[in-house]
């Protein structure tokens, strides 16, 4: 028997190409980021509001991540090679680490800090016209490329026959779901931004502004926390869900030869990137060819259903007529 040998091009192939797409997301939302970054700062000069500054260490932040994701995408893409056996594909989770990393130190802890000096050392806010004409836009900005997001999303949940929610939260793909998150605090944020703006015009007091500063970066750690966390169990190698496992165990029990399924592992490798390792008990009274058959036409049979496992590797063991269930899918 002369099975190919492991990590060879026959296991591997190509995923499908989703980076064009998400390219064009994160492009959108760092194209958006940039301007308003500069928007905000203007105003923060011109207001001292510790709300509108607490948004412009969100919009630097947030830039900056977007920056990290372009890294992630185009980084994601690279193919296998000699020494990367398996490809880049978990770099895009590194990327997508340090980003939200970024915007936990740079946009929350400095969002938090100038919140609490605001309490203790209060300003008066000035150009109020400025502050909400800049919040105003900022937050149209935000929407449209939130709006990208979701669209993105949608597409990828329907494709998938998923929900929204659910596509969400498991997607494998670190660059949508920190563009629709980072999104989304920012259109809270200019909310929260104006409330506190408004309210100090309105009372005098400090407290509004300085409350809505904190508020913000509050947001911002908790959501930066959350993408790192999954970022985190991507990049340690985390398993596909439930249904992905039982379409594999099913598509390879049904073969014809294939006795038995034992250990079956699906990984994500990378976005919409699945590495599938398989050991399989044939029919016993096959000989070297016809196991080779048998594996081969599992591992096409995966790579034609499953247009999102990238790499099989399948183990075959024979055994005798008789031993053990003819098809039983692992628990």
């Amino acid at each position: 028997m002369s099975t190919p040998p492991f990590g060879s091009a026959a296991h591997r192939r190509r995923a499908p190409d989703g980076s064009g797409e998400g390219l064009r997301t994160v492009v959108i939302a760092l194209a958006a980021n940039l301007g308003i970054a500069g928007a905000k700062l203007i105003a923060a000069l011109l207001t001292r509001s510790s709300a509108m500054v607490a948004e412009l260490f969100h919009s630097s932040a947030d830039t900056g991540n977007q920056v990290l994701l372009l890294v992630a995408n185009r980084r994601a893409q690279h193919p296998a090679e000699p020494g990367y056996p398996i490809g880049h594909g978990r770099e895009a989770y590194f990327w997508a680490l340090i980003a939200s990393l970024g915007m936990f130190f740079t946009g929350a802890l400095l969002s938090i800090r100038e919140g609490i000096a605001e309490l203790l050392h209060p300003t008066r806010i000035s150009s109020l016209p400025v502050a909400y004409t800049v919040l105003a836009v900022s937050f149209c900005l935000d929407g449209m490329s939130l709006m990208r997001a979701v669209r993105q999303l949608r597409r990828e949940a329907a494709r998938l026959d998923r929900e929204f929610v659910e596509h969400l939260v498991i997607t494998s793909d670190p660059v949508a779901r920190a563009v629709f998150a980072e999104d989304s605090v920012s259109v809270v944020g200019n909310v929260l931004a104006a409330a506190g703006i408004s309210l100090h015009q309105v009372t005098g007091s400090a407290v509004p502004d300085a409350v809505a500063a904190l508020l913000i970066g509050v947001l911002l750690g908790v959501v930066a926390l959350d993408l790192a966390r999954r970022n985190r169990d991507f990049l340690i190698g985390r398993e596909a869900t439930p249904p992905t496992r039982a379409r594999v165990a099913d598509l390879i029990t049904r073969q014809s030869g294939v006795a038995r399924l034992g250990e079956l592992l699906v990984m994500y490798v990378g976005p919409r990137q699945l590495w599938v390792l398989a050991r399989v008990d044939v029919h016993g009274g096959l000989d070297g060819r016809g196991i080779d058959r048998v594996i081969s036409h599992v591992e096409d049979t995966l790579r034609n259903e499953l247009p999102f496992v990238v790499r099989v590797d399948v183990v075959p063991h024979a055994v005798e007529s008789g031993d053990g269930p003819s098809a039983q899918s692992p628990t």
